[in-house]
């Protein structure tokens, strides 16, 4: 299952990179620590409840992140912004490094509006998230489908060759 995973984050990652380059109005969509995240969904057992979690505090991190750098505060809101996401990230237990990168988004990528950080990362997030899911899903159901048949459940495909 692990291939699989890689493979499916690599394409997610590939995709969303490709999306961001192609379609000018979905540029912010990619960022390199959507990659961070990636492996870290992906090395790591979650809950859903976890996930979902890490889905918030990095959106609410990125929101901070914005406001802050909006704010035209310079070196100050730099600062606020990791004193802030640091702490966020302490107090609620988010063993999520990559959430401090997403709150500095802004001061590098430098967007025209407020909301764009924050609505790139909950949607490439979720979109992570809903993709290993599905996929842990398909593999669970694949998976029970396998041992059935092994046990003599529904007979394979060339079985019924035999009888004809």
């Amino acid at each position: 299952m692990d291939h699989v995973k890689t493979i499916t984050i690599s394409l997610y990652l590939f995709v969303i990179y490709y999306i961001s380059g192609h379609i000018p109005a979905l540029k912010p969509l990619f960022y390199p620590t959507l990659g961070a995240f990636s492996y870290l969904f992906v090395s790591r057992a979650f809950a859903v409840k976890d996930l979902l979690k890490l889905i918030a505090g990095a959106t609410t991190a990125s929101l901070l992140g914005s406001c802050f750098y909006f704010s035209h505060a310079g070196g100050v809101a730099f600062l606020c912004t990791s004193l802030v996401t640091i702490w966020m990230i302490r107090k609620f237990h988010l063993n999520a490094p990559p959430i401090l990168a997403v709150a500095l988004i802004p001061y590098f990528a430098q967007p025209a509006q407020w909301w764009t950080a924050p609505v790139s990362v909950v949607s490439s997030l979720t979109g992570l998230v809903l993709l290993l899911l599905l996929m842990e899903t398909a593999a669970a159901g694949a998976s029970g489908a396998i041992k059935k048949l092994r046990r003599g459940g529904t007979p394979a495909p060339e079985q019924f060759n035999e009888g004809a």
